[in-house]
């Protein structure tokens, strides 16, 4: 049976997504998302509500390449950096982890729950090199 295209065009979908993210089921958004996403591939709020939306779903490896993904599209996006460590941290790829929550924590030093998840890779680290 064929794959059938949603109802309503690009912005229905990501608005949707929101929706379903909101509302707590982050794997249906992560499909509309995904769907948004191919259709308009240049677009950063998409792509960050498709990764958070991964993430949420616990699909951390695809959400690892969505937020890298932003990155490179955004380099200077300390949310995006936020989101790729936290990603990669749940991943199990540590140093990948702390090298872009160190990032997000030096463009935003002001936010404290970006400098406590950097404190937590760390702690992992120095557990797992002990």
């Amino acid at each position: 049976m064929p794959e059938t295209s949603p109802d309503g065009g690009v912005y229905e979908w990501y608005q949707r997504g929101i929706q379903l993210l909101r509302d707590g089921n982050p794997a249906a958004a992560a499909t509309l998302l995904r769907r948004a996403s191919a259709a308009e591939p240049d677009s950063r709020s998409i792509l960050e509500a498709l990764a958070r939306a991964q993430y949420d779903a616990g699909r951390y490896e695809e959400a690892v390449i969505s937020f890298t993904t932003l990155t490179a599209v955004s380099p200077t996006d300390d949310y995006a950096h936020f989101g790729l460590g936290l990603a990669a941290s749940r991943a199990g790829e540590l140093r990948l982890a702390a090298e872009h929550l160190a990032l997000a924590v030096a463009m935003r030093p002001d936010v404290g729950h970006y400098a406590r998840a950097l404190r937590g890779v760390r702690a992992r680290q120095a557990a797992e090199s002990a």
